[in-house]
């Protein structure tokens, strides 16, 4: 008995067959009920707040809190923190940039153009505190994915309402509002530790993300 054999044999032993004979079919026993995972959250106010900028910060993202009365000043703030003069920015964000930024519209930019920008400021569908991660779906407030992807520097802004706990909670808000356009996920600036499992930032896309998160 070779060793494919030998591991064959095991397997149908430990389906309930006596290693020799070779099933035509083995029905999988299927639990009764569905997992037993949450799908709606507890937390609410500043402590699901609190829980999504723990998180953004484990993935190495910026965050900074404001009101919605302070939002200009925030951005402002963090975009001059970074020596930030030329970003592109999507069509229907609804957003004061400070008079020294340029704005640059998104009329189909080419990779090569977005490259050449300081980096982007976008708005987010939701934000899912428990794993820290932004979902974007191509709203007019967020735009083309490319413009997210091919930029070193996002901003990106998240207000109070937008955020939720669990996973299960973010997929039932996306399912009723995306319809078929492209999701991007983000649990903090790009990275990979492929090669010799050394973290190497700004592959996938921006090597730097920062999060103004906007209070009730």
């Amino acid at each position: 008995m070779n060793a494919r054999d030998e591991v064959l044999a095991r397997v149908r032993a430990a389906l309930g067959g006596d290693g020799t004979s070779k099933p035509d079919f083995v029905t999988p026993r299927l639990p009764d009920a569905g997992p037993a995972y949450r799908n709606l959250g507890t937390l609410t106010g500043e402590r699901l707040l609190d829980l999504l900028a723990e998180r953004l910060a484990d993935y190495r993202a910026s965050v900074r809190r404001t009101t919605p009365s302070g939002l200009t000043d925030a951005v402002a703030a963090t975009l001059a923190g970074r020596g930030v003069r030329r970003v592109v920015v999507p069509p229907q964000l609804s957003l004061t940039l400070p008079p020294q930024v340029e704005v640059v519209p998104d009329d189909e930019l080419s990779p090569h153009d977005l490259d050449a920008l300081d980096g982007v400021v976008t708005g987010a569908a939701v934000a899912i505190a428990e794993t820290g991660t932004i979902v974007l779906d191509g709203s007019p407030d967020q735009g083309r994915r490319v413009i997210t992807l091919v930029p070193d520097y996002h901003l990106c802004v998240v207000r109070a309402e937008q955020v939720v706990e669990l996973v299960p909670e973010a997929i039932a808000r996306l399912a009723a509002g995306a319809g078929s356009r492209p999701l991007t996920w983000i649990s903090g600036p790009s990275a990979t530790s492929d090669i010799e499992l050394s973290r190497v930032e700004g592959v996938h896309g921006p090597r730097t993300l920062e999060v103004i998160l906007v209070g009730p």
